[in-house]
């Protein structure tokens, strides 16, 4: 009888403690899709990006022109002048790894820009997220755009038309 009891009270307790556990789900890239400011500074970097970007194939051009002047050339210059045209190539084709470097790298223009633009906007959508989660006391909020093992979920989890009104964006 003691054995029933038991087995009886951690039935109710699992039972209790999986009810009690909720979650929700967000579709990141469709709630900053709808975020008018997000779309605008997209628009920002991706203009700042092509204007770096043909600055960078401009230097690149020229150094691309000075190697066919330097072919058609080759064979009235002397080898001090070879070298120091060499020189110059090399300079050029240096000035412009230097500029894509500084614009496009790991820690370039670009990633500092992005980072400063978007990240206030990020920070946004987090805290909206986080008020609602503490609020429906959810436990677990899965993002949908980044979560590669979400086979299924059921659109009621889904809460990024919350998110987007929490935002002041209704939807």
């Amino acid at each position: 009888m003691k054995k029933m009891m038991v087995i009886c009270a951690l039935t109710l307790l699992s039972t209790v403690g999986a009810m009690a556990q909720k979650f929700a789900l967000i579709d990141m890239e469709y709630i900053l899709k709808n975020i008018p400011a997000y779309e605008m500074t997209n628009e920002q970097l991706s203009q700042l990006s092509m204007k770096w970007q043909n600055e960078v194939e401009a230097i690149q051009q020229e150094a691309q022109n000075m190697y066919k002047t330097y072919q058609s050339d080759l064979v009235f210059l002397s080898a001090e002048m070879k070298d120091k045209r060499q020189e110059e190539i090399i300079k050029k084709e240096q000035e412009a790894m230097d500029l894509k470097r500084k614009y496009f790298g790991a820690e370039g223009e670009l990633f500092k820009r992005r980072e400063s633009l978007m990240k206030p906007i990020q920070d946004e959508v987090y805290n909206a997220v986080k008020e609602i989660s503490e609020a429906n006391n959810y436990q677990l909020v899965v993002d949908r755009a980044s979560a590669m093992s979400v086979i299924f979920a059921s659109p009621k989890i889904d809460i990024s038309n919350e998110v987007l009104v929490k935002l002041g964006y209704s939807k």
